[in-house]
């Protein structure tokens, strides 16, 4: 808001100037001359992916998606995230704020790709198609953040450019989940089925996102054919594993069999996404810093003793012993007897990092579970795609039938249950667990096991402060309960 109220009075100041000028310099960019190529179509579309990418799915968004997860604690000023009968202390509240922002600027930028890129006469069609397409992936991707955050939002679907475009009012989230359906579709159709860079937008991204929305909004058929249509593809393969640390694989590599779409950083990045990654464990897994280990996992939860050791995936993301300074392993101290290690310094030279948005293995797990629910029952081919999660987290070959393999004869609702085990397991700390709490209905019951109670406004994140006072169309009576 305070950028485009910048620009608004810079633009009054260049106009009183207007006279004093005996010439405009030929080569001044503006808004209005910018778009002339697909050079300026493809920097405009670069511009939208950063505050969705980078900016986005870093610390502050990340902290608030998994802290308020049943299955760990903050510590210091994250503490409070955790408390679940209790709404966000101020410090949180400006860290949801924070997200917000970033959300909506990437929403500007891919509404400002969306409007002027079709007038564009120099660019191919090919091009043009690709980059719309691709805006409408980054729009719908940012919009569906922030109706599972914030619920009902202002939608905009046109660039602001002057202060008139503030005005915006909530709009319930059935209208704001048509045109993430709309905008991923448009996507879908855009996008090439040959992979572009790692990072970008694909025609396969756009399908893994609509099966997610399609889940979340209980589209069951819909939901498993766009994660079929993903795991036929033939262009991914689960990543083999048979030690805890080949995970590493999928996460500590530029980019993997798996890798759908993610954000790539390197431990050297000056964002605000290291700490991220660090944020879970400490030496020797990251550097000796005061803002580290700040995630406390809650063995009290599913990760305990229930969670079998033999299951890789629980010696990759947890951790008990550290090595002293002559050394030597030593057991973590007794106030943090375990600490996460899934996004850690991998001590073998591999210094990139990859923050997944989608991965491969997900496909599996969306078809299961709206298999089940599409047919009232999971059927042969849903339990066979659990089942293949599940053996590559024993080390086995995820096509065939293996000793772990989940039996027959589930209920729909024994069904749903075990996949989102699977999917706590699956995607500890990739911002799932929060999201899936929410969506299934059992995020008090989830909260409950650990002895917390969940309270209802916890359920929503505040509508930052700015917005209200700087959106004619949105007053404190909007404000989500209990803020």
């Amino acid at each position: 808001m305070k950028k485009i109220l910048f620009y608004f009075l810079l633009a009054i100041t260049l106009m009183s100037c207007e006279n004093m000028l005996d010439e405009v310099p030929k080569n001044f960019v503006s808004r209005a001359n910018y778009y002339q190529n697909e050079a300026d179509a493809q920097g405009a579309l670069n511009g939208a992916y950063a505050p969705v990418g980078p900016d986005f799915y870093d610390i502050q968004h990340y902290l608030m998606v998994e802290l308020h997860g049943d299955f760990l604690n903050g510590r210091g000023s994250q503490a409070p995230i955790s408390f679940m009968d209790k709404v966000l202390d101020q410090q949180n509240v400006g860290r949801t704020s924070g997200s917000w922002l970033r959300l909506y600027s990437a929403i500007n930028r891919a509404n400002a790709v969306l409007d002027n890129v079709p007038n564009i006469q120099n660019i191919t069609e090919d091009a043009r198609t690709r980059i719309l397409a691709e805006a409408h992936f980054l729009r719908a991707l940012a919009y569906f953040e922030l109706v599972r955050g914030w619920g009902p939002v202002p939608l905009k679907t046109k660039e602001s450019i002057d202060l008139s475009d503030l005005e915006s009012p909530r709009v319930p989230e059935s209208q704001i989940y048509e045109l993430i359906i709309a905008d991923a579709l448009a996507a879908e159709a855009g996008l090439s089925e040959t992979l572009g860079k790692s990072g970008q937008a694909s025609k396969w991204a756009a399908k893994m996102l609509l099966a997610h929305v399609y889940l979340t909004t209980g589209n069951w058929a819909q939901a498993a054919e766009k994660a079929d249509d993903v795991i036929n593809s033939g262009k991914y393969s689960m990543v083999t594993v048979q030690q805890p640390n080949d995970f590493y694989k999928i996460f500590a590599v530029e980019t993997s069999s798996e890798d759908i779409i993610s954000v790539h950083h390197s431990e050297t990045s000056q964002s605000t996404i290291p700490q991220y990654l660090h944020m879970g464990n400490n030496y020797p897994y990251n550097y000796n810093s005061s803002g580290f280990f700040a995630w406390l996992p809650d063995m009290n939860s599913f990760i305990g003793s229930s969670w079998d050791e033999n299951d890789l995936r629980k010696e990759f993301n947890l951790y008990t012993q550290i090595q002293n300074s002559s050394g030597a392993w030593v057991p973590l101290p007794s106030t943090t007897p375990v600490l996460f290690k899934k996004f850690i310094t991998n001590n073998d030279g591999l210094r990139i990092y990859t923050v997944p948005i989608y991965r491969y293995t997900e496909a599996f797990l969306f078809y299961a579970e709206a298999a089940c629910q599409a047919e009232n029952g999971p059927s042969a081919l849903a339990l066979e795609r659990l089942n293949m999660v599940k053996r590559r987290a024993y080390g086995y070959s995820p096509n065939a039938a293996s000793p772990v393999d989940y039996p027959t004869g589930m209920s729909k609702e024994e069904f749903v249950d075990t996949v989102l085990k699977e999917r706590a397991y699956e995607f500890m700390l990739e911002r799932r667990r929060w999201f899936d709490l929410k969506r299934t209905g059992k995020a008090k019951a989830a909260f409950a096991a650990v002895g917390k109670n969940l309270i209802d406004q916890r359920l929503l994140w505040p509508i930052p402060e700015n917005e209200i006072n700087n959106n004619p169309a949105i007053s404190q009576a909007d404000q989500n309960p209990g803020y």
